[in-house]
């Protein structure tokens, strides 16, 4: 049974960083796929990033490319998202999820395994 621990959140001002951190366990560590996804109030929950531990392939949802970097730890089973030049819309709860043998691929229906949710606050 996977587990997934999803902690970092907080609050910040627009221009800020964050980091959040997803440890895994009760699985092979390069045969998942991990992923962060993020719901705020009223919308539904969309695709952040994902990597492929095994390969090191990434995928980047377009409204995060070039301020947001996903990147793994193999010896600590755990999976990093930094997120840089943060704005009002990045608000949101963000959930870590897994999937195991699949490739970098940010549909939520995919993933089998959630987080329990880190609540990320922007303000302007």
């Amino acid at each position: 049974q996977v587990q997934l621990v999803d902690s970092g959140g907080g609050s910040v001002q627009a221009g800020g960083s964050l980091r959040l951190s997803c440890a895994v366990s009760g699985f092979t560590f390069n045969y998942l796929t991990i992923a962060w996804f993020r719901q705020a109030p009223g919308k539904e929950r969309e695709g952040v990033s994902c990597i492929s531990p095994g390969s090191g392939r990434t995928r980047y949802g377009d409204s995060v490319k070039g301020r947001f970097t996903i990147s793994k730890d193999n010896v600590k089973n755990m999976v990093v998202l930094q997120m840089n030049e943060l704005k009002p819309e990045d608000t949101a709860v963000y959930y870590c999820a897994a999937a195991p043998g699949m490739g970098v691929d940010l549909i939520r229906t995919k993933y089998n395994y959630w987080g329990q949710g880190t609540q990320v606050t922007v303000s302007s």
